[in-house]
Protein backbone atom coordinates (compact mmCIF):
# COMPACT_ATOMS: atom_id res chain seq x y z
CA UNK A 1 0.00 0.00 0.00
CA UNK A 2 1.36 3.45 -0.67
CA UNK A 3 0.74 6.80 0.94
CA UNK A 4 0.10 10.52 0.08
CA UNK A 5 3.36 12.33 -1.17
CA UNK A 6 4.83 8.59 -2.26
CA UNK A 7 6.78 8.83 -5.43
CA UNK A 8 6.24 5.83 -7.60
CA UNK A 9 6.55 4.18 -11.01
CA UNK A 10 3.68 3.21 -13.41
CA UNK A 11 4.95 1.43 -16.11
CA UNK A 12 4.53 2.39 -19.71
CA UNK A 13 4.22 5.95 -18.21
CA UNK A 14 6.64 7.07 -16.28
CA UNK A 15 7.27 8.20 -12.26
CA UNK A 16 4.91 10.40 -10.53
CA UNK A 17 3.93 11.65 -7.10
CA UNK A 18 0.56 10.70 -5.59
CA UNK A 19 -1.47 13.51 -5.09
CA UNK A 20 -4.61 12.24 -3.21
CA UNK A 21 -6.71 9.11 -3.40
CA UNK A 22 -9.91 9.75 -4.56
CA UNK A 23 -13.12 7.52 -4.65
CA UNK A 24 -14.74 7.14 -8.25
CA UNK A 25 -17.92 5.38 -9.44
CA UNK A 26 -16.62 4.28 -13.12
CA UNK A 27 -19.01 1.96 -15.36
CA UNK A 28 -21.38 1.54 -11.96
CA UNK A 29 -18.42 0.52 -9.79
CA UNK A 30 -17.12 2.27 -6.95
CA UNK A 31 -13.46 2.22 -6.20
CA UNK A 32 -10.73 3.88 -4.34
CA UNK A 33 -8.22 5.68 -6.87
CA UNK A 34 -4.46 7.03 -6.71
CA UNK A 35 -4.09 10.29 -8.34
CA UNK A 36 -0.41 10.65 -9.74
CA UNK A 37 0.52 13.54 -11.20
CA UNK A 38 3.20 13.40 -13.47
CA UNK A 39 6.32 15.57 -13.42
CA UNK A 40 6.98 15.56 -16.79
CA UNK A 41 3.74 17.09 -19.03
CA UNK A 42 1.57 18.02 -15.82
CA UNK A 43 -0.07 14.39 -16.57
CA UNK A 44 -2.64 12.75 -14.19
CA UNK A 45 -3.44 9.18 -14.09
CA UNK A 46 -5.70 7.58 -11.70
CA UNK A 47 -5.35 4.12 -10.54
CA UNK A 48 -7.81 1.67 -9.14
CA UNK A 49 -5.82 1.34 -5.55
CA UNK A 50 -6.95 -2.57 -5.56
CA UNK A 51 -4.89 -3.24 -8.86
CA UNK A 52 -1.62 -1.48 -7.80
CA UNK A 53 -0.25 -4.98 -7.83
CA UNK A 54 -1.10 -6.28 -11.38
CA UNK A 55 0.30 -3.46 -13.52
CA UNK A 56 3.50 -2.95 -11.50
CA UNK A 57 2.80 0.05 -9.79
CA UNK A 58 6.15 0.49 -7.39
CA UNK A 59 8.47 2.83 -5.49
CA UNK A 60 11.01 4.76 -7.50
CA UNK A 61 14.84 3.66 -7.20
CA UNK A 62 16.68 5.43 -4.36
CA UNK A 63 19.20 8.05 -5.36
CA UNK A 64 22.27 6.33 -5.07
CA UNK A 65 21.39 3.86 -7.99
CA UNK A 66 21.18 6.38 -10.33
CA UNK A 67 24.21 6.11 -11.31
CA UNK A 68 23.72 2.17 -12.66
CA UNK A 69 21.19 3.93 -14.90
CA UNK A 70 23.91 6.12 -16.56
CA UNK A 71 26.26 3.35 -16.61
CA UNK A 72 23.86 1.25 -18.75
CA UNK A 73 23.09 3.91 -21.03
CA UNK A 74 27.45 4.25 -21.42
CA UNK A 75 28.23 0.38 -22.05
CA UNK A 76 27.64 -0.95 -25.42
CA UNK A 77 24.66 -1.41 -27.37
CA UNK A 78 23.65 -5.20 -27.65
CA UNK A 79 22.12 -5.53 -31.22
CA UNK A 80 19.18 -7.69 -32.02
CA UNK A 81 19.68 -8.26 -35.33
CA UNK A 82 15.89 -9.99 -36.19
CA UNK A 83 13.32 -8.06 -38.07
CA UNK A 84 12.06 -4.68 -36.60
CA UNK A 85 8.56 -6.43 -35.63
CA UNK A 86 10.67 -9.19 -32.91
CA UNK A 87 13.41 -5.80 -31.50
CA UNK A 88 10.10 -4.00 -31.25
CA UNK A 89 8.31 -7.14 -28.84
CA UNK A 90 11.23 -7.59 -27.35
CA UNK A 91 11.82 -4.10 -26.19
CA UNK A 92 8.22 -3.88 -25.27
CA UNK A 93 8.53 -6.45 -22.80
CA UNK A 94 11.21 -4.57 -21.22
CA UNK A 95 9.55 -1.70 -21.04
CA UNK A 96 6.30 -2.97 -19.87
CA UNK A 97 7.88 -4.96 -16.31
CA UNK A 98 8.32 -0.59 -15.32
CA UNK A 99 12.25 -1.85 -14.04
CA UNK A 100 14.23 1.84 -15.13
CA UNK A 101 17.10 -0.59 -15.31
CA UNK A 102 15.68 -2.85 -18.47
CA UNK A 103 14.27 0.74 -19.85
CA UNK A 104 17.69 2.11 -20.20
CA UNK A 105 19.01 -1.23 -21.68
CA UNK A 106 16.11 0.13 -24.51
CA UNK A 107 17.28 3.17 -24.45
CA UNK A 108 20.74 2.26 -25.25
CA UNK A 109 20.27 -0.14 -27.79
CA UNK A 110 17.64 1.88 -30.03
CA UNK A 111 19.63 4.84 -29.92
CA UNK A 112 22.67 2.80 -31.29
CA UNK A 113 20.48 1.79 -33.60
CA UNK A 114 19.08 4.61 -34.47
CA UNK A 115 22.19 6.18 -35.30
CA UNK A 116 23.77 3.10 -37.37
CA UNK A 117 20.94 1.83 -39.50
CA UNK A 118 17.75 3.80 -38.41
CA UNK A 119 14.26 2.88 -36.41
CA UNK A 120 10.95 2.11 -37.37
CA UNK A 121 8.49 5.13 -36.69
CA UNK A 122 7.30 2.62 -34.22
CA UNK A 123 10.61 2.20 -32.59
CA UNK A 124 11.20 5.89 -32.44
CA UNK A 125 7.76 6.50 -30.81
CA UNK A 126 9.17 3.74 -28.18
CA UNK A 127 12.67 5.52 -27.84
CA UNK A 128 11.06 8.50 -26.73
CA UNK A 129 8.35 7.33 -24.61
CA UNK A 130 11.89 4.82 -22.84
CA UNK A 131 13.64 8.27 -22.55
CA UNK A 132 10.52 9.77 -20.72
CA UNK A 133 10.27 7.01 -18.65
CA UNK A 134 13.74 7.48 -17.32
CA UNK A 135 13.61 11.10 -17.34
CA UNK A 136 10.59 10.98 -14.71
CA UNK A 137 12.06 8.61 -12.21
CA UNK A 138 15.27 9.79 -11.87
CA UNK A 139 14.36 13.89 -11.86
CA UNK A 140 11.82 12.60 -8.92
CA UNK A 141 14.88 10.40 -7.46
CA UNK A 142 17.25 13.34 -7.44
CA UNK A 143 14.99 16.02 -6.88
CA UNK A 144 16.20 17.69 -10.12
CA UNK A 145 14.34 19.24 -12.48
CA UNK A 146 13.05 16.88 -15.60
CA UNK A 147 14.78 19.54 -18.06
CA UNK A 148 18.21 19.21 -16.59
CA UNK A 149 17.87 15.42 -16.28
CA UNK A 150 16.79 15.21 -20.00
CA UNK A 151 20.17 17.61 -21.22
CA UNK A 152 22.13 15.14 -18.79
CA UNK A 153 21.31 12.18 -20.58
CA UNK A 154 21.79 13.58 -23.80
CA UNK A 155 24.99 14.40 -22.99
CA UNK A 156 25.70 10.88 -21.79
CA UNK A 157 24.19 9.35 -24.91
CA UNK A 158 26.02 11.99 -27.43
CA UNK A 159 28.91 11.83 -25.70
CA UNK A 160 28.58 7.69 -26.29
CA UNK A 161 28.62 8.50 -30.24
CA UNK A 162 31.47 10.26 -30.22
CA UNK A 163 33.65 7.63 -28.22
CA UNK A 164 32.32 4.78 -31.24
Amino acid sequence: MFSLGDKVVYPMHGAGVIETVEKKEILGEVKNYYVLKMPIGEMKLMIPVDNVNNIGLRRIIDNGLVGKVYEILKQGAVLNDSNWNKRYRDNMLKMKTGDIFEVAQVVRDLTYRDREKGLSTGEKKMLVSAKQMIVSEIALSTNNDGNKVQDYLDNIINEDALEQ
